[in-house]
């Protein structure tokens, strides 16, 4: 008995170590597995409203939006959002390069702190997909 108490004990343990703090492509910090593939990003030759406008619409579509922010650090070329889409933190970064060419950020995480890969590019691609629509 003694033995699988300890044995939880260095599990929860390990658990924490591994997990740590870590920024999202908004600024914003949540925890998380470090050093972990999580984001994508694309660029687009359009205007920052467009494709701002185009990400709302796909986490919309396939989850739930909660916020949407400008970060306080940048001006009013940069927008996010974040928002839920099967049980995973999901923010979307947009960000004007130049008055062309607008590039948009997708990082996915589990609840847990793992990236979800997968979904961060499947999100990407739809966000191009709305643009052409």
């Amino acid at each position: 008995m003694k033995m699988k108490i300890l044995a939880a004990l260095a599990g929860v343990a390990t658990a924490a170590a591994v997990t740590g703090c870590v920024s999202t492509v908004s600024g914003t910090r949540t925890a998380a597995v470090p050093f972990q593939r999580d984001s994508v990003s694309g660029r687009y030759q359009r205007t920052l409203p467009e494709v701002y406008a185009a990400a709302k619409t796909v986490l919309q579509r396939d989850g739930v939006l909660q916020t949407e922010f400008i970060p306080h650090d940048t001006t009013n070329t940069v927008r996010s959002v974040f928002g839920k889409v099967n049980q995973r933190d999901v923010w979307i970064r947009v960000e004007q390069v130049n008055p062309q060419i607008t590039q948009v950020t997708v990082e996915a995480r589990t609840k847990w702190g793992a990236g979800d890969i997968d979904l961060t590019h499947e999100l990407e691609k739809e966000i191009a997909l709305q643009l052409i629509q």
